[in-house]
């Protein structure tokens, strides 16, 4: 039978009690983590969200009936226990906040029953997954996962004051907009008093918070939540948590600025780590051929090497088609890793492979010099050393060639830079690397879509200095007034410059192959609004949910998120998306599609 609390207080959470506090009474609530029962003593390890203490129930300090009830606790039981602090009899325990201090228990109430939980709430659970998720509220309990959920409050906490003090406006946008699917498919909520009508989820707020700049509120923040239904890669939700922010009357720099010391200030307050300033800059094209990845790791080197000058009169007839067909050769050196058994190196070819390579040239250098190479016959001697000093090769080198369409070359070094690095151990989780990449490319080609499409968004401004290559046709050289803050080779947060004047927004949305209609169509709000007197504006949004799993050092945004869907966007916990009733769907104006069934 469960017990009320009436007229009990708590005095402290449990890891809240200290030393000043030996000798005097104390009353801790909390979860029995674990009880054990040694004949005329009953040990529990009373746990809350601040950590554990130790109570000890002994005939004597507590009434027969106190010390029975006291052997009646099981893992789970939800209790409230009045007794007096002691120094710990036995052994101290370093491992806990408490491990010197005990409570010596005079009275016991049990709050609530548990059952049996179907896995141990421990921290590192190594339950599956799919258990953990049923039961995310028993998951939840689990102190690693805790310590997640307050960082993330605290995080936002600072993040609010931080902008506050910088003369930030927390402003709320709405959750019921309109559809404007222009980059990932939109959520859609049907309508009962418009049937046939429906409203879009926002992906993000990014109209609303340029309509708040025209509005001229000077200076925005929210952390907003935002909807994506697109298929799930690994660490994407279909709801996420954005710190999204606007400014008007800024550049570039306005926003970088800001923004770092946002950065600094966090890591500072959370983690106690520094974050030199100014951040170092890198345009896009340098990090795409430096590091393949326009959201490079920087924390270790292996850098790519274009190696097209060296190779494009030689005989291997991949490396010349390759060529022929305006792509590239490139190269990364794996340094040291020159014995790699060949069994590894094919694996390394498959993982290629998953990101468009139709294969990977290798040479592996022996510690003696000897080179083993998967296309040294088509080469001559002389040809094989000006390839492995221009990749800076030497003895015990493993070095690793992609030869495609530029696109193709990037992808798979990229991916593979990083797959070795953590093949060869070189990434710490508490290094931490911080770059921005700017000058990003305004437009990108979608072959399916046989147009330009844009990389951020139709309102990114471009560089001033190449307007003009908007008349001489160049549009894929355009750059834009974009730019993305990475760590560790996680992009954590992006934003741009915004178009502000209306000839070139309607340029952009030629660019796009939009009729004035069609974008006003779309857009139409956005569009008026820009007739009537806008500042320059620019914005950035981090993921609040990746940057707290980086900060917290775990490998997967839900570890951070306190109720996650799983990767085909359902919540196994609730067991939603679910069927709604056929009065639900009429209220709508809507029917689901009939499965087909066959006659037998």
């Amino acid at each position: 039978m469960a017990e009320s609390m009436k007229g009990l207080h708590r005095t402290c959470r449990c890891a809240e009690v200290t030393k000043d506090m030996v000798g005097s009474k104390v009353t801790l609530m909390g979860w029995v983590q674990k009880a054990r029962n040694k004949g005329g003593l009953v040990f529990v390890d009373l746990r809350d969200r601040s950590g554990i203490m130790q109570v000890i129930f002994e005939n004597g300090s507590i009434d027969q009936e106190g010390f029975e009830k006291a052997g009646k606790l099981r893992s789970e039981f939800v209790i409230a226990v009045t007794g007096t602090v002691e120094n710990r009899g036995g052994a101290v325990n370093e491992n806990l906040a408490t491990g010197a201090l005990e409570l010596r228990a005079e009275s016991l109430r049990i709050l609530a029953e548990s059952e049996v939980p179907p896995f141990p709430i421990e921290e590192n659970s190594k339950t599956k997954d799919e258990i953990r998720l049923k039961y995310r509220y028993l998951d939840l309990r689990r102190p690693d996962l805790q310590r997640n959920l307050m960082m993330k409050s605290k995080v936002m906490m600072l993040t609010r004051k931080f902008f506050t003090d910088e003369g930030f406006l927390e402003v709320e946008t709405p959750m019921l907009g309109k559809s404007t699917p222009e980059g990932a498919r939109d959520y859609l909520v049907p309508s009962r008093i418009h049937p046939g009508s429906f409203y879009g989820l926002p992906q993000s707020p990014q109209l609303y918070k340029q309509l708040l700049m025209c509005s001229g509120y000077d200076r925005y923040i929210q952390i907003a939540r935002c909807f994506r239904d697109e298929d799930l890669r690994a660490d994407r939700q279909p709801e996420f948590t954005q710190i999204d922010m606007e400014l008007s009357f800024v550049d570039v720099d306005d926003v970088i600025d800001v923004n770092e010391r946002f950065l600094a200030y966090l890591f500072k307050e959370v983690l106690d780590v520094d974050v030199k300033l100014p951040i170092q800059r890198i345009t896009w094209q340098e990090a795409m051929d430096r590091f393949g990845s326009d959201k490079p790791d920087m924390r270790f080197g292996m850098e790519l090497h274009d190696v097209s000058e060296v190779v494009k009169d030689c005989g291997f007839v991949v490396f010349k088609n390759a060529l022929e067909a305006g792509g590239s050769v490139r190269g990364i050196n794996a340094e040291g890793q020159g014995s790699m058994p060949r069994k590894k190196i094919d694996k390394l070819v498959d993982f290629a492979k998953t990101y468009g390579a139709k294969g990977l040239a290798y040479i592996a250098i022996a510690e003696d010099g000897t080179r083993k190479s998967s296309f040294a016959k088509f080469m001559t001697e002389e040809e094989m050393d000006a390839l492995v000093q221009a990749m800076e090769g030497k003895p015990g080198d493993l070095l690793l060639f992609a030869a495609d369409k530029n696109k193709v070359v990037y992808d798979v070094l990229g991916a593979l830079r990083v797959e070795l690095a953590k093949q060869m151990d070189l990434l710490d989780k508490n290094e931490y690397r911080f770059v921005w990449v700017t000058e990003f490319p305004l437009l990108e080609w979608s072959e399916e879509e046989n147009r330009y499409t844009a990389m951020h968004h139709p309102f990114t401004m471009l560089m001033e200095e190449d307007i003009p290559l908007i008349e001489s046709g160049d549009l894929g050289k355009i750059r834009a007034k974009a730019y993305d803050i990475v760590l560790n080779g996680n992009e954590i947060g992006g934003g741009s410059v915004r178009i502000h004047q209306n000839d070139i927004q309607e340029k952009m949305f030629e660019m796009l192959g939009f009729t004035k209609d069609a974008a006003y169509k779309q857009f139409g709000f956005l569009l008026n609004a820009f007739k009537y007197g806008v500042p320059p504006h620019a914005g950035l949004a981090y993921g609040l949910d990746r940057l707290v799993m980086l900060m917290a050092k775990v490998d997967s945004i839900r570890d951070v998120i306190a109720f996650p869907k799983v990767k085909d966007a359902s919540c196994l916990m609730t067991e939603s998306p679910s069927v709604v009733s056929e009065q639900q769907l009429e209220e709508l104006g809507l029917e689901t599609a009939k499965e087909e069934t066959t006659e037998e």
